[in-house]
C-alpha cells in the first residue's frame, strides 16, 4: 500500500495540466453594465458629439515648467561606477532637464502631435481623446477599423512612427487600415474617472463603446501593455463584434501559466522551444528580475496618489520615473549604462513627448491609479484570463519583453490562435523602437484574419 501512495505526488503533477486544460470548467462570463457611470455625481444627460480636438500644452503650462525645471533642488550624486542600477543615474539627469527646458520646441512638438487629426466624445460620463486617421483607399481595397491601445507609462505617443506603415496601401493587400487611437480614460487628454472600479474590463467596455459611437459595430484591436489587457477583455467579452486581436504581449495570470512555469523549470523542453527558453528559463533568473523591475507596480497597486503627487508636482522627478522605464524596458543590459541607453532607438524629442501626454494635463495620479483598480478582489475574482475566446488572435512577442508566454499557454486562452511570433530583437515599447516591424506584424495578422474570415464564410455557405 505504500507504495501505491508514493506514486500520488507524481500523478497529481501529472494530471493537474490535464485537469487545468481540459476539465476544469471555465469561469462564467461577467455581467457588464454598458452605460455604467464613470464621471462626477450622479449620472447626468451627455453629447453624442464627436468634436475636434487640438492639443495644447499652453504658454502658462510651459512657463510654469521651465521656471520648475530651472529651480530645482540639486540632484543627489550617483554612486561611483554606477549606471541606472538603482535608478535614473542623476548626471544623466541634468541633460535631459537642460534639453527639456532649453532645447525641446514646445510649438513645433504640438505641431508634431497635432498632425494626425484628434478629437473628444463622452463615453459613459469622461470626455475621452482620440485620434482617428482614415487613409483615402483606391479602388478595390476595403477600409477596416482597428482600435489601437497604449499602456503605462506610454501614450498615443508610441504609435505616430508606426501610423505610415499601417496606414499604406500596397498592392498585397485587398484593405487599408483605419485607425482609431485612444487615450485611455485617466491617461493623456482623456478625463479620469471620477469613481472606484474603472478596471481593466470596464476601461474594455468604454473602448467599445467609442467605436459603436463612431460606428463601428465590427473591429479589429491591438494592444501592449495595458493596451493588451484591456483589449484580451474586449475579446473575451465582446469575441462576437472583435474581428481579430494582435497583441504585442500577451499576458496571463492563469493557473495554467504558473503550473507551466513550474514543469518547465524541470524540463524547459516540455514547455517552450529550446531557442526559446532563456526568455522563461532558468525561472530564479526571470523571477528574481521581474522582482528588482517591479517595485514601481507594488507602490501604484496600493498608493498611487501618494507617489503620483510627488510625480506631479516635479517635472525632473516625473522624467526620471518614466524615462527609467524606457531605458530597462527596453534592454535589461541598459542598467548597466550610465547614460541608460535612453538614445539607443528613441530621440529626446521622442521621450519628452511622452512625458508632456503626462505633465500638460496632469494626468500621471489618474494613469497610476489603472494599477490598484486592476489588483482588487472584484477584478481578479472574474479570472478573465481563465474564460477562452474564440476570437482569431496574433501575438507578437519581442526578444526583451519584461515576460514571455508559451504557445500552450496561448493556446488556452486563445484557442484560436492563428500566428504566435517571437522576434530576436526589440522591447517593451515595440511600435515606439521598431515602427516598420510592428506594423509589418500587425498588417500581417489582419491579412490572415480576413483570409480566415472569408474561408469561415465559404465553409458555411
Amino acid at each position: 500500500m505504500s507504495k501505491y501512495l508514493l506514486l500520488l505526488p507524481p500523478l497529481s503533477v501529472a494530471f493537474l495540466p490535464i485537469y487545468l486544460l481540459y476539465l476544469k470548467p471555465a469561469p462564467p462570463m461577467p455581467n457588464v453594465d454598458l452605460n455604467r457611470w464613470w464621471g462626477s455625481g450622479a449620472p447626468k444627460p451627455s453629447s453624442s458629439d464627436v468634436k475636434p480636438y487640438t492639443v495644447k500644452f499652453g504658454e502658462t503650462v510651459i512657463k510654469d515648467l521651465k521656471e520648475r525645471l530651472k529651480k530645482h533642488r540639486p540632484f543627489t550624486s550617483p554612486l561611483e561606477d554606477v549606471g541606472f542600477e538603482y535608478g535614473f543615474n542623476s548626471k544623466a539627469l541634468d541633460t535631459w532637464v537642460k534639453y527639456w527646458t532649453e532645447q525641446y520646441d514646445f510649438a513645433e512638438r504640438e505641431k508634431f502631435i497635432n498632425q494626425y487629426p484628434q478629437y473628444k466624445t463622452q463615453i459613459q460620463g469622461l470626455d475621452i481623446h482620440f485620434i482617428r486617421i482614415t487613409p483615402p483607399a483606391p479602388p478595390g481595397k476595403e477600409v477596416v477599423p482597428m482600435l489601437l491601445l497604449h499602456g503605462w507609462p506610454g501614450s498615443v505617443r508610441e504609435f505616430y512612427e508606426a501610423i505610415p506603415y499601417l496606414t499604406a496601401v500596397s498592392e498585397d493587400r485587398d484593405f487599408v487600415l483605419e485607425l482609431i487611437i485612444p487615450s485611455l480614460p485617466g491617461y493623456g487628454f482623456s478625463e479620469a474617472a471620477a469613481k472606484q472600479g474603472l478596471d481593466p474590463l470596464q476601461i474594455a467596455v468604454v473602448m467599445r463603446n467609442l467605436m459603436h459611437r463612431l460606428g463601428f459595430d465590427k473591429y479589429y484591436i491591438q494592444g501592449g501593455d495595458w493596451g493588451a489587457i484591456i483589449t484580451s477583455n474586449l475579446a473575451t467579452v465582446f469575441p462576437e463584434e472583435v474581428l481579430g486581436y494582435h497583441t504585442n504581449m500577451p499576458f496571463s495570470l492563469s493557473p495554467v501559466m504558473s503550473v507551466f512555469q513550474l514543469l518547465g523549470s524541470i524540463y524547459p523542453r516540455m514547455i517552450v522551444a529550446d531557442h526559446l527558453a532563456s526568455r522563461m528559463y532558468p525561472m530564479s533568473g526571470h523571477v528574481s528580475y521581474l522582482l528588482e523591475e517591479t517595485g514601481y507596480l507594488h507602490i501604484q497597486a496600493t498608493k498611487p496618489d501618494t507617489v503620483g503627487t510627488a510625480l506631479q508636482d516635479s517635472p525632473s522627478g516625473l522624467l526620471a520615473y518614466i524615462l527609467e522605464k524606457f531605458s530597462t524596458w527596453t534592454r535589461k543590459e541598459h542598467r548597466a549604462l550610465a547614460d541608460g541607453g535612453l538614445e539607443f532607438r528613441f530621440t529626446k524629442d521622442q521621450l519628452l513627448d511622452n512625458i508632456m501626454m503626462y505633465w500638460s494635463p496632469r494626468s500621471i495620479v489618474t494613469s497610476m491609479r489603472l494599477y490598484s483598480e486592476c489588483f482588487t478582489k472584484n477584478y481578479m475574482s472574474l479570472k478573465l484570463d481563465e474564460i477562452p475566446t474564440p476570437v482569431p488572435t496574433w501575438t507578437l512577442q519581442a526578444k526583451h519583453e519584461l515576460s514571455y508566454v508559451p504557445d500552450i499557454v496561448l493556446k488556452y486562452k486563445y484557442p484560436n490562435l492563428v500566428n504566435s511570433t517571437t522576434m530576436e530583437d526589440g522591447g517593451h515599447f515595440l511600435a515606439l523602437e521598431l515602427p516598420q516591424q510592428f506594423s509589418e506584424n500587425v498588417l500581417e495578422a489582419v491579412k490572415s484574419f480576413r483570409q480566415l474570415q472569408k474561408k469561415n464564410a465559404k465553409t458555411e455557405l
